[in-house]
């Protein structure tokens, strides 16, 4: 019996939850993190029920230090996870001015601290190892800071940032690493974040099943990157090979000429 693990975060409902029904129907045991536990083992229930996976449940919330840290602890200690899917995250569409500091705060805590130091946590064991997956969960506004809230904007160019060091640093030592881009989804994401998602254009908001079957799907491919809604994947390539044409030029011992005039 495969004994692989994935452990998701943010899994008790939209991705997260998705993930582990189509991750358990790929085989893969489960711990599912989330803050709420009745909602939680819903879904452990529902998939474990539909799969015949053994599923975990691993109530926690990522903002808070000590329930971080045991998620760290499991992620270092067991050998047997594979695969660390960091869908947990916040959002946020009010402009910088009207929004509160506290709500910022905490919204980068989760975005950036926390799935920084689980993926800290998990990845020396996955390269020492020579396998493992980690997945990301970004957007496009990493792409695109003038949508919603720059601060959110700013902490998902983090993860797009963090995912391509990853790739950089781990990819040759058997470690696959994949951003997933996704636009508007038909989530609570939206509730949260101040603009119900009834309130979007239908014809930019995209099914939790649609979504994460193209994240899986690009995974597949060996995308590092994924954005499920773009319909041309040479224009990411486009974009890509634009940012890297620059390396060269990006330090040097002198100032462009048109500052030296």
């Amino acid at each position: 019996m495969n004994t692989n693990i994935a452990l998701i975060t943010g899994a008790s409902t939209g991705i997260g939850a998705r993930y582990a029904q189509r991750l358990a129907e790929r085989g893969y045991d489960l711990v599912l993190v989330a803050r709420n536990r009745e909602r939680l083992q819903a879904v452990a229930d529902k998939v474990a029920a539909g799969t015949g996976r053994r599923v975990e449940i691993l109530p926690a919330d990522l903002t808070r230090e000590e329930d971080l840290a045991k998620v760290q602890q499991r992620l270092a200690s067991d050998a047997a996870i594979t695969m660390l899917v960091n869908n947990a995250g916040l959002g946020a569409t009010a402009p910088l001015v009207d929004s509160k500091q506290e709500d910022l705060d905490r919204m980068i805590f989760l975005n950036v601290n926390a799935l920084t130091r689980l993926t800290r946590a998990v990845a020396p064991g996955f390269a020492a190892r020579g396998h493992g997956t980690i997945i990301n969960i970004a957007s496009i506004v990493a792409v695109a800071p003038e949508v919603l809230n720059g601060t959110y904007g700013g902490s998902k160019a983090y993860v797009l940032a963090f995912t391509q060091s990853l790739q950089h640093e781990l990819g040759a030592k058997g470690v696959r690493v994949q951003a997933v881009l996704p636009g508007a989804i038909e989530t609570e994401f939206w509730d949260h974040a101040g603009v119900p998602v009834a309130h979007l254009p239908s014809e930019i908001v995209m099914s939790v099943d649609d979504l994460v079957d193209a994240a899986l799907a690009g995974l597949d491919l060996g995308e590092v990157i994924t954005i499920p809604s773009l319909p041309e994947r040479a224009d990411w390539d486009k974009f890509e090979a634009a940012r890297l044409a620059m390396g060269p030029n990006l330090s040097r011992t002198r100032p462009a000429a048109r500052y030296t005039a």
